[in-house]
């Protein structure tokens, strides 16, 4: 048995997987973020470990026997997060997350630096890695002075778990200190952001083995002495895993708390300058790209928050039949954005609001302003090279029907809906764990999900969306002139 786990900002998903790669059972625990600032958005790591030890212990007392014959631990998790380690590798200070833009300032310096978009392979974004180092140097020199190690947030939990510092390729692409063409740590990069190779984890593969489960901890948890710990993948990559994305042309599209639209590349093609993210896939000899929406569900929740009506009412109040847009536009910038804008500091809004639009009309902006972002994401994606013919449509957002038929009109693919079943970054991770400990290949273990259908793009109003979202393009200069 292989367990894979989800580390996210809002909670941890502990999966159970057979040898063949079949899910047995799953269990959660849940923590917050603070926001202390605005802009800000930090979390305790002793959160991860309480919410580990609190999940795996649901899925010991669900399944005991299985539990019991675990051999293999991997952790997916977010990205860019800085756990900064004194040297008795105790935390100096709460976890700046990915959706922290402080260091906007630093990151632009950093990004203006000789050859760190060339060797990185992306813009310095606020949220990677280094320039939240930048600003804890600038402002808590103190805590900068005794950094001895920069770990990940997935990579804090396999700290905890062997008393190794390790990482893996996937997520040390987002830290802006990795060469991700040669998959290593690159000396110009630490300079330019006035780091050490040996502040950095040792790096392996997704499915390397970084060793076992200390003794004593798998003593208090229940499992198997000798049970592996394998390096596992960023959030990302773990779910391009969990549904098989690992080749040229592959990819999906996830309405989750952010939007990504990710595409598997058999090659390193980056173009920085589109605002793509390109980096490491999990698993040796690939990358992938993708393209960030920074709020996509977050923005159906806002709105929800709001008007007082949960998420799956509103899109419920919409009924089956997708429409063309009309002249209301949303502008899903909640909180900043990436692709294609790289700017922390725009804000969203509404436009061409009437006296007689109501809750459903702004539901149904907000949707389409989601999906033309999403949109721009695929646009950036192609001028790279990138050509997916199809998307596999996950998160939650893919639950309604109508956003995803609304989707499809507006990326003009076909998405495939998978079968009700446990896919994503959970899976991926417990499949990063059973090649880590077999061996086996993870090209016939990381394979696609049965597909329950496939929603095309209506003929009829693909037109409509196209136009819709090059006036939704071409507003964004104005809505930053507002501001």
């Amino acid at each position: 048995m292989y367990i894979g786990l989800d580390l996210g900002t809002s909670g941890v998903r502990a999966l159970l997987v057979d040898e063949g790669g079949a899910p047995l059972g799953a269990q959660e625990a849940h923590y917050q973020a603070a926001h202390p600032a605005p802009g800000w958005s930090e979390q305790d790591p002793a959160m991860w470990v309480t919410g580990c030890r609190t999940a795996l212990a649901a899925l010991k007392a669900a399944h005991p026997a299985e539990y019991a014959a675990v051999r293999g631990i991997a952790v997916a998790g977010h990205m860019h997060g800085a756990v900064l380690l004194d040297d008795a590798g105790d935390v100096l200070r709460p976890c700046i997350l990915w959706n922290d833009t402080r260091s906007h300032a630093e990151a632009a310096a950093l990004d203006g630096a000789d050859a760190v978009r060339d060797i990185s392979g992306n813009i310095v974004f606020p949220g990677f890695t280094a320039p939240k180092l930048a600003w804890v140097a600038a402002h808590e020199p103190d805590v900068f002075a005794r950094v001895a190690k920069v770990v990940l947030p997935k990579d804090y939990v396999s700290l905890w778990m062997t008393g190794t510092c390790a990482s893996e390729m996937s997520d040390a692409a987002g830290t802006a200190w990795l060469d991700v063409g040669a998959r290593d740590w690159s000396d110009s990069l630490l300079e330019a952001g006035g780091m050490r190779r040996d502040q950095m984890p040792a790096l392996h593969e997704g499915s390397g083995v970084i060793g076992p489960l200390r003794d004593a901890l798998a003593d208090d948890l229940g499992l198997p002495r000798g049970v592996q710990v394998i390096a596992g993948a960023a959030d990302n990559a773990a779910a391009a895993c969990g549904v098989g994305a690992l080749h040229e042309g592959a990819g999906f599209v996830s309405l989750g708390t952010s939007g990504v639209v990710l595409a598997a590349r058999d090659g390193f093609a980056p173009d920085a300058a589109s605002a793509v993210h390109t980096f490491c896939h999990a698993v040796p000899g690939r990358w992938y790209q993708m393209g960030v929406t920074l709020a996509c569900t977050d923005s159906l929740n806002w709105l929800a928050r709001i008007t007082g009506q949960g998420p799956a009412a509103l899109t419920a109040a919409l009924g089956d039949d997708v429409r063309a847009p009309g002249s209301l536009r949303f502008y899903p910038y909640l909180s900043g954005e990436r692709t294609p804008h790289n700017d922390a500091q725009v804000r969203g809004g509404f436009s061409g609001v009437d006296i007689a639009h109501d809750v459903p009309d702004l539901t149904r902006a907000v949707l389409e302003g989601v999906s033309f972002a999403q949109a721009d994401s695929l646009m950036a994606l192609r001028a790279t090279g990138a050509d997916p013919q199809s998307l596999l449509a996950i998160g939650g957002g893919a639950a309604s029907s109508h956003w995803v038929q609304m989707l499809a009109n507006t990326l003009n693919l076909p998405l495939e809906i998978p079968a009700r079943g446990e896919f994503g970054a959970a899976l991926g991770a417990a499949r990063l764990a059973i090649c880590g400990v077999t061996g086996a290949d993870p090209v016939a273990v990381m394979t696609k999900p049965e597909i329950a259908r496939t929603v095309t793009p209506d003929a009829s109003l693909v037109d409509a969306f196209a136009d819709a979202h090059q006036a939704y393009r071409a507003a964004f200069s104005g809505l930053k002139a507002l501001q």
